[in-house]
């Protein structure tokens, strides 16, 4: 399966294109599964004046009704285009305590979404602690991604045994993203942790055995820096590894 299941448009504060602009990117690209995965954060405030404004200005109250605005175009987006490729709706929560703005609040609801992408899960101000299980069980999603994060590095912070860790993913349903962006946005910047992946056996043997979801995402930003051929060569990868990728049968 060619998917690409991180991707961002102008709902995001860093995106800029519309929707349907980068859906057919895809389609012509030769992408077979496309996920739409803003930021919470860019989908609660809507502007960046309104998220950036003085808390006595601007109270940082979440607004259910916004997401279920997002969520709803994307799904009208789903259903313009179904006939030429599958499209899901994912929102991507940012986890960093320090912008108090940015964190998902405790009463917010995002079960609804298709899937969710868990970012900051390693940085030290996490709102996680670090708990990935905890926190994924809060999102309630039935599908829950890892977004660029070295697992093997976390987990050996945690002093944690890996195949006891990736073991509990795979039974959550928890699933790991190879983040292969390669674009202006990014300056041109390749995550090391997948590039070790992809040559490290070993731990393709781990995931491999024990069953853990894998995914592939871009992480576009901007519709003319997307690279579909880039996304294509990483999916056949690991289905060549024998490691299979998350909404996969």
């Amino acid at each position: 399966m060619i998917q690409d299941l991180h991707s961002h448009t102008y709902y995001s504060f860093c995106g800029r294109d519309n929707p349907e602009a980068i859906v057919e990117a895809a389609i012509n690209g030769g992408i077979e599964l496309f996920g739409i995965c803003d930021h919470n954060y860019g989908v609660e405030f809507g502007k960046k004046i309104a998220f950036k404004a003085p808390e006595d200005i601007v109270p940082n109250e979440y607004d259910g009704v916004s997401m279920r605005r997002y969520f709803d175009h994307i799904n009208l987006i789903k259903e313009k285009y179904a006939d030429r490729i599958r499209v899901l709706c994912g929102i991507e929560i940012a986890t960093d305590s320090c912008r108090a703005k940015a964190t998902l609040p405790d009463t917010a609801d995002i079960s609804f979404f298709d899937y969710c992408l868990i970012e900051g899960l390693d940085r030290e101000d996490s709102v996680t602690g670090g708990d990935l299980f905890k926190f994924a069980k809060r999102c309630g999603c039935a599908h829950i991604g890892v977004a660029h994060t070295d697992m093997f590095s976390f987990i050996a912070s945690r002093a944690e045994d890996p195949y006891r860790y990736f073991k509990r993913m795979a039974e959550q349903n928890i699933f790991w993203e190879m983040n292969v962006s390669y674009d202006s946005i990014h300056k041109y910047r390749e995550h090391p942790y997948m590039l070790e992946f992809f040559k490290n056996e070993e731990q393709q043997a781990i995931v491999r055995e024990l069953g853990v979801r894998l995914s592939v995402g871009f992480d576009g930003h901007r519709v003319e820096d997307y690279l579909p051929a880039r996304v294509a060569d990483y999916c056949r990868r690991i289905t060549d590894l024998g490691i299979k990728m998350v909404f996969e049968d």
